[in-house]
């Protein structure tokens, strides 16, 4: 089967995204292939599952109780609290104004409280791995979140990153994975917003500490910081990966910096000769559902979002 049509043979919160970026579908099919993620497949199931009290298994970012049981320093963090649910709701594209996710959302707003100081969800907490993805998920769902990004651009560190750990230790050094989570939201709230200065200069400076790190290094030693990172996954939680990092800087536009360069050589390196691309190196830790066939096997998602990456580089 050529990739395409394997793309295509998949749920519509993925087939609606291959329609809009690697056919020549009309505007008028790609939204009603998009319609359909709140009636069936995985973003249907994921609704299906919101709780009475405005969450998705009775917690903000960690699963009700689960900071109190004795086994949690013994148990991978779980995916399925409200926080990564939405995130996959934002990742599947799923339509903000229909009525269905306007609901679930308005009981995120009006019940959810943080683990943390019992905050309302759209006013944030304090790490800012979390409140990016906060900002990111708030502008898609049209919920205000000026007060998150006040806090991320007074977090935002003196080399210009952020570091979620800074709060809690004190520490001066950003961190790849903070810093990624923290320019998505700030991206998507700049564009939401007819971009504020102070938010542009915030993310240009975020930018400038990947960049000067080739998105994979250390800049005192040249070293890759973290085998991982040389390895896609999805769905992406915190963490950071050079594929990652590369769709933040396509969806951003324009021009590729050359510095790039080795992460689209990596990128371009990873593809089978089938044409696909694999998972790699999930996060352990409880799921409602899998999307993918698991690690070493052809990655729908990945296929997408390294074509969609290389698309942007090569074309610019």
């Amino acid at each position: 089967m050529a990739v395409l049509d394997w793309l295509l043979d998949s749920d519509p919160a993925l087939r609606w995204q291959v329609q809009r970026d690697l056919t020549d579908a009309s505007p008028e099919a790609v939204a009603a292939e998009r319609r359909r993620i709140a009636d069936e497949g995985w973003g249907a199931r994921l609704l299906a599952l919101q709780g009475d009290d405005g969450n998705w298994d009775g917690g903000a970012c960690f699963p009700a109780g689960w900071w109190a049981a004795d086994h949690r320093e013994d148990e991978a963090q779980p995916w399925t609290p409200t926080l990564p649910t939405l995130q996959l709701l934002v990742y599947f594209g799923i339509d903000p104004a229909d009525d269905r996710v306007r609901r679930a959302v308005e009981q995120v707003r009006e019940k959810s409280r943080w683990d943390y100081d019992d905050r309302p969800f759209f006013a944030g907490e304090v790490d800012c791995c979390i409140n990016g993805r906060t900002v990111a998920i708030g502008v898609y769902f049209g919920q205000p979140v000026d007060g998150i990004v006040d806090r991320l651009l007074a977090d935002q560190l003196d080399d210009g990153g952020w570091n979620c750990y800074a709060e809690e230790t004190g520490s001066v050094r950003s961190s790849f994975p903070s810093t990624i989570n923290v320019l998505e939201g700030l991206l998507a709230y700049e564009r939401a917003n007819g971009g504020p200065a102070e938010v542009r200069e915030a993310r240009r400076r975020g930018e400038e500490y990947l960049l000067e790190r080739a998105l994979l290094r250390r800049k005192s030693t040249g070293e890759i910081v973290e085998p991982s990172w040389l390895q896609f996954s999805f769905p992406l939680r915190w963490q950071y990966d050079a594929l990652r990092a590369l769709e933040y800087f396509s969806t951003v536009g324009g021009p590729p910096d050359p510095r790039l360069a080795e992460a689209i050589h990596l990128v371009r390196s990873k593809q089978q000769p089938d044409g696909t691309w694999l998972l790699e190196h999930t996060l352990p830790g409880k799921v409602f559902f899998d999307l993918e066939d698991g690690d070493g096997r052809p990655s729908r998602w990945n296929t997408l979002r390294a074509t969609r990456v290389l698309a942007w580089h090569d074309q610019v």
